[in-house]
């Protein structure tokens, strides 16, 4: 085989394997896009899981609770919905109530006693914030979600959950004929994921109270 019969080989060669190629690179991607976005809603859930479960404490009352901490109690609100007060206008949450009979854990997972209170009050709070340690200017990912709960001098404290959150919606829906009568309030919870680039994902669930009068 001579050289020109080389280089017609070669090029045929090309011609072939490039579409194989292009498909393989196609695959690989749509894969590492698939996996980003399994992680970004795996992320969301473990959001909802925190969020929720605070929803549903929002105002609970020991039946052996002081009159001192109703006091408290009637003087600030179980749950407070602040509207576009963090990250590109999002909004937070603050879930106030009283320890139970059995464990509680507050949203990074330490165990809930009468040190971690304030006035004998649980406090949680969901808010979004901007990534930090990033300077301005630079394109990130999306914000920081961030935990309100208090320490165990009763003193408050932030702790980032989770990056890549994009947005925070919260939003109190109007109660249903079953939900008067129970005296639950429905809470509508909006996540928008993203990886910075290409992926924009957009999660949301619903909440519903159980100790509020």
């Amino acid at each position: 085989m001579n050289l020109l019969e080389c280089l017609v080989a070669l090029a045929l060669s090309m011609v072939l394997l490039n579409p194989l190629l292009k498909t393989s690179a196609d695959l690989v991607a749509k894969q590492i896009q698939h996996e980003k976005s399994q992680a970004l809603i795996s992320e969301a859930e473990r959001a909802f899981e925190l969020i929720g479960r605070a929803i549903r404490m929002a105002g609970y009352r020991n039946i052996k609770s002081s009159q001192k901490t109703r006091n408290h109690f009637s003087k600030n609100p179980d749950i407070e919905v602040q509207k576009k007060t963090g990250y590109r206008g999002s909004d937070a949450i603050v879930v106030r109530h009283e320890l139970s009979n059995g464990i509680d854990f507050d949203c990074i997972g330490n165990v809930l006693n009468m040190e971690r209170t304030k006035n004998e009050l649980v406090y949680l709070g969901f808010l979004l914030d901007r990534q930090a340690g990033i300077p301005k200017g630079v394109k990130v990912n999306g914000g920081s979600l961030v935990c309100q709960s208090l320490d165990r001098e009763g003193r408050m404290q932030n702790t980032t959950l989770m990056n890549g959150v994009n947005s925070l919606l919260i939003e109190e829906l109007k109660s249903s004929m079953q939900s008067d009568q129970s005296g639950q309030n429905l809470y509508r919870v909006v996540l928008q994921m993203t990886d910075g680039a290409a992926l924009h994902i957009k999660l949301e669930r619903t909440f519903s109270t159980r100790n509020l009068p």
